[in-house]
């Protein structure tokens, strides 16, 4: 995997000294379509079946999150919800108005926690 390297300022100290960062470099996208067409060509079941199964895949995930479960699927890791929520002084005062900047969190299965730790980097050489 390669990278670049960026200067970034400290924003608690904008006025500080810089520091270098490592920033990956993405060599593109694959999309749902693409992964729909690799299953296939390694399985016995056609694109249109392997796609229809992810797109299904993807509207129960949601509904599972929506519903406050944590999905896991197997040896691919596990979906849950999160989110930021802004202090009240007081128990009462706490409401859905709290929640703020909602995101899904995934973590890795150990499969592909394995395969992360098997990655090598190379700075970039534009």
């Amino acid at each position: 995997m390669k990278f670049n390297v960026i200067e970034i300022a400290n924003p608690m100290d904008p006025e500080g000294p810089k520091k270098f960062y490592a920033r990956p470099v993405h060599t593109g996208e694959v999309l749902l379509e693409d992964l729909a067409s690799d299953i296939s060509y390694a399985s016995s079941i056609n694109e249109s079946d392997v796609y229809a199964v992810l797109q299904s895949l993807i509207r129960e995930i949601t509904r599972y999150i929506a519903l406050g479960y944590i999905v896991r699927l197997g040896n691919m890791g596990s979906f849950r919800l999160g989110y930021n929520s802004k202090g009240s002084d007081t128990e009462e005062e706490v409401s859905a108005y709290n929640i703020q900047r909602k995101r899904l969190l995934f973590s890795p299965g150990k499969r592909i926690k394995d395969a992360l730790t098997l990655l090598t980097f190379k700075k970039n050489d534009q």
